[in-house]
């Protein structure tokens, strides 16, 4: 796949993101559930999930705070992988090719 491809596809996926059409309100309900102790900190489950991901780009993620997870995005050979976790525990719920 191309640099220009490549490009178009993480814009593609950036400007479908559910966390750019939400509300700030995500991310401050995330705040209040980390800060309670509810909730991982984005850095910890980055920290877990990223290594299990060789080869894809890291985009960023977003946060449910009704689900309680954090989706993180990447990208490997043009493709847009969703990884979704828990964010009270850690773990990996499903991943989303």
């Amino acid at each position: 796949m191309t640099k220009a491809a490549s490009l178009f596809a993480v814009l593609l996926v950036l400007s479908a993101s559910p966390a750019l059409a939400r509300p700030r309100g995500a991310q401050v309900e995330a705040r209040k559930a980390l800060q309670a102790g509810n909730i991982r900190s984005i850095r910890d489950i980055e920290r877990i999930v990223i290594p299990k991901m060789p080869g894809a780009q890291y985009l960023g993620f977003d946060y449910d705070p009704e689900a309680q997870s954090y989706r993180l995005k990447f990208i490997r050979d043009g493709h847009v992988i969703f990884v979704d976790v828990d964010a009270r525990t850690g773990d990996v719920i499903r991943e989303v090719h």
